[in-house]
This record gives C-alpha cells, structure tokens and sequence, in this order.
C-alpha cells in the first residue's frame, strides 16, 4: 500500500473545507488562498484550486466580486455566501467528531479490546 497517496486522497478530502474556513476569515483572491495554504502546509496548484472554487461557487457556498488592481487585469475574490457559512458549520460539526474519534482511538490503542 502506498502512503503517500493515502496522504494525498487525505489531504484532497480536507481542501474543501479549508478553503472554506480561509473564506470565512476574509474574502480572498486564488493566489492569496494558494499562498495562505502553503502556510499551513498543505501544497496546492492553481489546477486544483481553480476547479474546486468554480464548483463551490455553482454550488451556491461562494459567491465572487471583481475587484481592480493595480498591478493588472481585475481580480476575482471569493466570499462565502450565506448557504457557505451554513455549510462551513456543518463541516465543523463533522470535523469535530472526526477529530474526536481520531483522538480517541489514538490514545486508547492499548485499551481498545482485541477484534
């Protein structure tokens, strides 16, 4: 079995949802999402990002607005939508059980009974 793309599929199942948790700090601009998750970490091409957004936007969760700029062409930048935020705290909600159930089985290895 090979790790790495294990921590890949893992890694591209968690994007969506750091994407969102980005958007609901501030709205941003692709290269800054890019830039602010290489920050934390996690290595993202435009590629992937630019996909992801356009289907979180059809799917009513962001919402964008073009913004001049004066080191070139407008810009896109994403915010959240209503519908996001709602979203955004049901995938918390899902996280911290996730996480809960991790931590649990993590720390408890030696406790757990045999299968």
């Amino acid at each position: 079995m090979n790790v790495d793309n294990i921590k890949s599929q893992m890694r591209k199942g968690m994007l969506e949802y750091c994407i969102l948790l980005l958007l609901h700090q501030q709205e941003a601009y692709a290269s800054d999402i890019i830039v602010r998750l290489k920050e934390a970490s996690l290595i993202v091409v435009e590629g992937t990002l630019y996909p992801l957004l356009t289907r979180l936007k059809n799917d009513g969760l962001l919402k964008y607005e073009w913004v001049e700029s004066t080191q070139g062409p407008p810009r896109k930048y994403y915010a959240l939508t209503p519908d996001g935020e709602k979203f955004l705290s049901e995938l918390e909600g899902a996280w911290d059980q996730l996480s809960e159930t991790i931590f649990f089985l993590r720390n408890n290895r030696k406790k757990l009974l045999p299968l």
